[in-house]
Parts: C-alpha cells; sequence; structure tokens
C-alpha cells in the first residue's frame, strides 16, 4: 500500500512517515503543497494525508485538484482546524476523515487501516467537467473555454489538448507524454507536425487580443501551461 504524507512539519512529517513504514506502508513525503500536488497527480497512492495548512497550495486545494480529477483515492486530513464549519469544509472538498492535531498515533493508525480497507468504487466517478488555470476556464463536456468574458469554440482534439496541459499546470510535459494522451497506440498515426499544429491552432484561440501567453514552448522538449510558467 503506497501512502502519501504531505506536511510542511518536519518534526511531524518525519516521524510519521517512520511510523508508517514500520507498519508496512511505502510512504512518500512532501514538505509543501507544491510538492505534494505534483506528486498527487503523477503517482498513484493508496490513501493521501494532507496536512491543511501548507505553502504554496493547501491540503484543502490538493484534495479539490484530486477529486476534481474523478480520483476516489481516500483522503485524510490532519489539521488544527477543530470548529464545525472547518470540518464541512473540508468534507464538502473531498476528504473521507479528518483528524485534529495533536492526536494519539495510535488513532492515526486506526484511521489509516480503516481507509485502506474501504472497498474500491465500482463506477468511476465522473470527473468534474469544469477546470480552472489562471484567468482561462474550460467546459470538458462541451468542448468551451472562457476566457476575460469571451467564449472560445474548440474541436474535440484541442478540447482533450487543453484538458490534459490544465490539470497538469506549470510542468514540463514532454512531446512523447503529449503524443501518447492525444492518440495513443492509434494504428492511424499522425504526422510528425500533428502535436505542433495543434498546439498552433489551440494557442490562436485561447491567447488573442493581446491576452498573456498560457502555453510555453521548452524548445526540443516538450510544452509548459500557465502564466506562471512564462
Amino acid at each position: 500500500m503506497r501512502i502519501l504524507l504531505v506536511d510542511d512539519e518536519v518534526e511531524m512529517a518525519d516521524p510519521l512517515s517512520l511510523l508508517l513504514t514500520r507498519e508496512g506502508y511505502a510512504v512518500d513525503v512532501a514538505y509543501d503543497g507544491d510538492r505534494g500536488n505534483q506528486l498527487a497527480q503523477q503517482e498513484h497512492y493508496d490513501l493521501l494525508i494532507l496536512d491543511w495548512m501548507l505553502p504554496c497550495y493547501s491540503g484543502l486545494e490538493i484534495c479539490q485538484q484530486v477529486r476534481s480529477r474523478g480520483d476516489t483515492t481516500p483522503v485524510l486530513f490532519l489539521t488544527a482546524k477543530d470548529t464545525i464549519d472547518d470540518r464541512v469544509e473540508g468534507l464538502d472538498a473531498g476528504a473521507d476523515d479528518y483528524l485534529i492535531k495533536p492526536f494519539e498515533l495510535r488513532e492515526l493508525l486506526a484511521r489509516v487501516r480503516a481507509l485502506l480497507r474501504r472497498p474500491a468504487t465500482l463506477e468511476p466517478v465522473a470527473p468534474s467537467q469544469r477546470l480552472q488555470v489562471d484567468d482561462l476556464e474550460l467546459d470538458v463536456s462541451n468542448q468551451l473555454a472562457y476566457r476575460q468574458g469571451r467564449a472560445i469554440e474548440l474541436s474535440e482534439k484541442e478540447a482533450q489538448l487543453l484538458a490534459y496541459l490544465m490539470r497538469l499546470p506549470n510542468q514540463l510535459l514532454t512531446h512523447e507524454q503529449i503524443h501518447q494522451h492525444l492518440w495513443g497506440d492509434s494504428v492511424e498515426k499522425p504526422t510528425s507536425n500533428a502535436l505542433a499544429a495543434q498546439i498552433r491552432l489551440l494557442r490562436r484561440k485561447i491567447e488573442a487580443n493581446g491576452e498573456p501567453p498560457l502555453i510555453t514552448t521548452v524548445y526540443g522538449k516538450g510544452y509548459r501551461f500557465g502564466v506562471s510558467a512564462e
């Protein structure tokens, strides 16, 4: 069983990681929300243990992004926030359980065991059909993007490409990764410049009217998405 532990308090994260490892779990640790969010998107885990208050991304934001992709991995919040409103906010964001600091280690282990015993969902949860990065919003199911008050119609392939980029903001995505996502092992092989052509068409639509560019070319490697990637 693989667990991702995200907590910026090293004096708490390291002993918890050691404890969970001794219990037989494979544990990855992140000390800030940015790294935790990257790992949650790139790797497969059986459980996410998230501190609420984190640098860069909060645990709440990480949980929301995980759920927006239709990922049903159990999420356990560790937090000093103890009001009813806080608990409701965490559960509404998609958390499965909530543990108030300070807590007993044996209670943590019991919560972990309980969450890992839960049967996998038989039917996958439909992912949220709306994504947002910076000032761009994408309605995936309707193949429509919105930026600065204007609606942008997209082809099916453009919508697939944009959704992939938006789910991994500010990360270098290689030509091979994007190509595999868009065309996979299709018998009908696209031409060598098909990806560049799709990127060019997409840029014309979402970066019009002097708007800040969102797609950055990393020459010889691939692309990054997001204003902050510039």
